[in-house]
């Protein structure tokens, strides 16, 4: 028996010797440890690590999917191996506390003590912000490799899932700065191309609607197959003269949180920062002593907050060169934002590498300590929503609150002063009457639902922003039958979306308007810049119709599995004797017609519409190869394609592809990259246009239609012109990067770009320009000025300052005439995105000579839909789009960014009218 124990001892050792030889340090790895300077790994090093790393008993490595360039995105899951072993059960439990359905406080609380707290950290999202990816790799191996009390606990008691954000990203950067041999010479600037194949650093935007694989990949994850607790999300840097910027964040928080994932962040940043103090790690910074806040919705963080998940951020400083912490003096006097300050220093890769781990290590401690609680409070997070979606609720919001003081005020002023009695006034407040008059009026209460119904036009189109909901975990219900809500009677196959539901929060931000405060740094003072937008909500971004339905309602309703894609029907019409129609008001029908016209079939346009359809209706003759092609098209895109039985009487434009252009830099636009998906999403055939070729002139043998996004067109500095600028990155010498991407440099100049344009123009081209590249229309000397300014007391014009006007990213509303060749399939009310973008004034005569078309214009003094719109009166009379004649060609210009992250899904037409011939 003793012989068989030791046998079996020495066994067990044999295993694990083995097993510990089998996984390899980073340094016996990579060649280096991870923080040594000058030192990077690429993905294709850190995949193979990963890999390594799963031979682990303590370490599950999962594929989450490919990204864009093709790649497998990973995910370690680490915990102890006896977790490992019950890992299905831990994810039921954390999926089922989340959603917190049919769940009572006995039951709740008997699954937060047998759960483990589940925690997402992950790193590299942004690339060039080195630390993030590369502590990925040094705390999954630490977590692999200690054997420390504290480590043990952590494995015991928590389920880890640490992810790699951008695996495209690190293998661009890791080469990138690792070319040169000389490590001194080493450097991440001159990236030549974005470091996510289409978006670059707007990856961190995309997490509400997910077009991007990746984002897809981890919002699975994050959202439908684990629901964790707590997310730590890994980014740089610092302000100037901290060392890492953390929990909790500055106001203002979006109204529509439970108040407990608020308070949760307090207390998991609180375990940071004190460890950071026992550790001896001074400069962390926090609430005021950064910018950061958690009112946007859409980064990878911050949509996390919308599912009452504790979503952390921290910015670090550090780089594999070696840099300083700069001295700002008033960065020394400890306070409340930093009760540490950190001294100037010469900085290394390393401390940052440690402060990381560090940082990691303390969230998953308060994890480990409070695990049942985390559990047990993501489930009361999601009860809370239930219940406020199943009862009257008033959210409390800056509007309505604005609107009670602004009652009383006016009362007390028609009243002289006087004071009513105390009976019906709150201590020391307002009297009661005016809080009931808002916060139980029933025309203010929340939604208790929304209904998208199914005979819309453009019901693709709604069923995209559904599955954008269903990627972020929402609970869709569609009805099965006909049904009637507040007298109104839907169809069968209407999608409805009810808030009593544990991510209520979400469900309400992407249908209702965002209510930004007026936040300013003091009163009259300048207004403090959100730090994205300051309104999103996709519902109007994306031109959805809905209802909003104020009291309880149910019907013939099917609740779809959790995550599961849908689809609109579709149909073809089964009797086309004379052709098809395609609606101008979907964007798919510009798929399918741009797959016809690929295949050479003919498609025309209707300027007048047909039996009712609105001006700008896609036809079809009938044919063979046309019904195949849209028989595909409804199948894979779920279009309604109705027939004709006659061919259209009215006139009829003959619709052909043209050569399209869209304008890039080196480096890379952000929003050109946005357009480089669309264009291919929509297929588009469409290439890459940089300033060197420009500059080189002959474009009319090359293109039909140029375009411009945001930040291509430099501003003119005179005069009424805008004072919007171009795109400023600085660039590389051409010797110095490879040869391939030195036909990419250079920027847009009046010098030499301009004119290049102009005869572009003038030989009958098309330029479509975008937010600040409308600067092209002041360069072309069109009878248009800057709308946004007043005169100073010397005569002169200025710009509106930002007390007197400040929009940042917001909807706002427009009037448009959709009967115009170039705004077909738009409605005459329509959402626009504006950020801070371009109005003009044109000149008196200029629309009776035909040298300016307006297509856009504010009519309305209170144009906001959603966001933070100080001064909007300013907007009304202002016009935001127009076209104009330029000698043979024609010039369009939109000043609302029209493609925005490729959210802005209602305003896409304004650009797909444009890139067709019409003859």
């Amino acid at each position: 028996m003793i012989r068989k124990f030791l046998l079996g001892s020495a066994f067990l050792l044999a295993v694990t010797l083995a097993q510990a030889q089998t996984i390899p340090s980073p340094k016996e790895h990579f060649g280096f440890t991870i923080g040594d300077d000058y030192h990077l790994s690429n993905y294709t090093q850190t995949e193979a690590y990963f890999k390594k790393l799963a031979a682990s008993d303590r370490v599950k490595l999962v594929d989450i999917g490919m990204t864009e360039e093709g790649r497998h995105q990973y995910m370690l899951i680490v915990s102890s191996p006896e977790n490992l072993k019950k890992l299905d059960r831990y994810k039921e439990i954390s999926t089922k506390m989340a959603r917190a359905e049919g769940l009572n406080e006995e039951q709740a609380h008997a699954l937060a003590n047998e759960g483990k707290a589940v925690v997402w950290i992950d790193g590299g999202l942004h690339s060039t912000e080195t630390v993030g990816t590369m502590q990925l790799i040094e705390t999954a191996w630490n977590l692999v490799n200690r054997k420390d009390p504290e480590t043990m606990r952590i494995l015991d008691k928590t389920v880890i899932l640490l992810t790699h954000a951008n695996p495209d990203g690190h293998e661009l950067v890791g080469n990138w700065y690792m070319r040169e041999k000389s490590p001194e010479k080493r450097s991440q600037s001159g990236l030549p191309r974005l470091y996510q194949k289409y978006v670059g650093h707007d990856n961190n935007r995309d997490f509400f609607i997910q077009n991007m694989k990746e984002s897809q990949n981890i919002g699975r994850q994050l959202f439908v197959e684990w629901i964790p607790q707590i997310m730590y999300n890994h980014h740089q840097t610092a302000p100037a003269g901290a060392v890492v910027a953390g929990p909790p964040y500055r106001d203002p928080f979006n109204y529509v949180f439970d108040p407990l994932m608020i308070t949760g962040i307090d207390a998991v940043g609180a375990s940071m920062i004190n460890r950071l103090n026992v550790e001896d790690k001074p400069g962390f910074t926090r609430l005021g002593g950064s910018v950061f806040s958690t009112w946007y919705n859409g980064g990878l963080r911050t949509t996390t907050h919308f599912h009452n998940m504790i979503g952390l951020l921290t910015e670090m400083i550090g780089n594999p060169t070696p840099a300083e912490v700069p001295l700002v003096p008033n960065r020394l006097i400890p306070n409340g934002n930093t009760p540490l300050p950190v001294t100037p220093q010469k900085w290394h890769f390393k401390q940052s590498i440690d402060y990381s781990v560090s940082l990691n290590y303390a969230v998953l401690d308060y994890a480990s300590r409070h695990a049942d609680e985390l559990l047990y409070n993501i489930y009361k997070m999601g009860k809370n929503s239930i219940d406020r979606g199943s009862k009257d609720y008033w959210s409390l919001l800056p509007k309505r609150v604005d609107a009670l003081t602004q009652a009383y005020q006016a009362d007390q002023k028609k009243e002289g002063g006087r004071s009513e009695g105390r009976e019906g006034r709150s201590e020391g407040g307002v009297p009661m009457k005016y809080y009931d008059n808002i916060f139980k009026n029933p025309t203010l209460r929340d939604p208790r639902g929304f209904i998208i119904p199914a005979d819309q036009e453009g019901f693709s189109n709604a069923t995209t922003f559904v599955n954008a909901l269903i990627r972020t975990g929402i609970q869709i219900h569609q009805a099965t039958a006909d049904f009637t809500v507040a007298g109104k009677k839907y169809p069968a196959g209407s999608y409805i979306v009810k808030t009593a539901q544990s991510f209520r929060p979400h469900v309400l931000d992407m249908f209702e308007p965002q209510d930004h405060p007026n936040d300013f740094q003091y009163p009259g003072g300048p207004p403090i810049r959100p730090y994205d937008a300051a309104g999103w909500t996709l519902a109007f971004q994306m031109g959805i119709k809905f209802d909003r339905i104020l009291d309880g309602f149910d019907g013939p309703f099917k609740a779809l599995p959790y995550g599961e894609l849908v689809k609109a029907p579709g149909k073809l019409a089964a009797s086309a004797a004379a052709g098809y129609t395609l609606s101008a008001k979907e964007n798919y029908s510009f798929i399918a017609v741009n797959d016809l016209l690929q295949a050479g079939v003919e498609v025309y346009r209707l300027p007048q519409g047909i039996s009712g359809k609105e001006a700008g209706t896609f036809f079809v003759p009938a044919s063979a190869k046309a019904k195949q092609l849209l028989d595909k098209s409804v199948k894979d895109l779920g279009l309604d394609v109705e027939g004709v039985s006659k061919k259209p009487t009215g006139s009829l434009v003959k619709v052909s592809p043209m050569r399209i252009a869209l304008w890039d830099t080196y480096g890379g636009s952000m929003p050109s990259g946005w357009v480089r998906w669309m264009m291919e999403q929509y297929h588009f055939p469409m290439k890459l246009l940089f300033a060197q070729e420009i500059d080189g002139g002959d474009l009319n043998k090359k293109y039909d239609v140029i375009i411009f996004v945001t930040r291509a067109i430099p501003a003119v500095r005179t005069s009424g012109a805008g004072e919007y600028g171009g795109y400023m990155m600085r660039e590389p010498k051409a010797d110095e990067i490879p040869a391939e991407y030195r036909s990419t440099l250079g920027r847009i100049t009046p010098e030499k770009s301009i004119p290049q344009l102009k005869k572009f123009l003038e030989n009958g081209g098309k330029v479509v320009t975008i937010g600040t590249s409308t600067n092209l229309a002041y360069h072309l000397d069109l009878p248009v000025k800057n709308a946004l300014v007043e005169m100073t007391a010397s005569g002169t014009e200025r710009s509106l300052p930002n007390e007197k006007y400040f929009i940042p990213g917001s909807i706002l509303q427009v009037n448009l005439d959709s009967t115009q060749q170039a705004t077909w399939g738009m409605s005459n009310l329509s959402d626009v995105y504006f950020d801070s973008s371009p109005v003009f004034n044109l000149a008196p005569d200029a629309i009776a000579k035909g040298t300016v078309k307006p297509l856009a214009w504010f009519a309305s003094n209170k144009p906001l839909r959603s966001g933070w719109a100080w001064g909007q009166s300013y907007l009304q009379g202002g016009v935001t789009a127009f076209e104009a004649p330029v000698g043979k060609g024609t010039l369009y210009a939109f000043g609302p960014e029209i493609t925005f992250r490729a959210q802005a899904q209602g305003t896409f037409k304004l650009l797909f009218n444009q890139l067709y011939g019409l003859k």
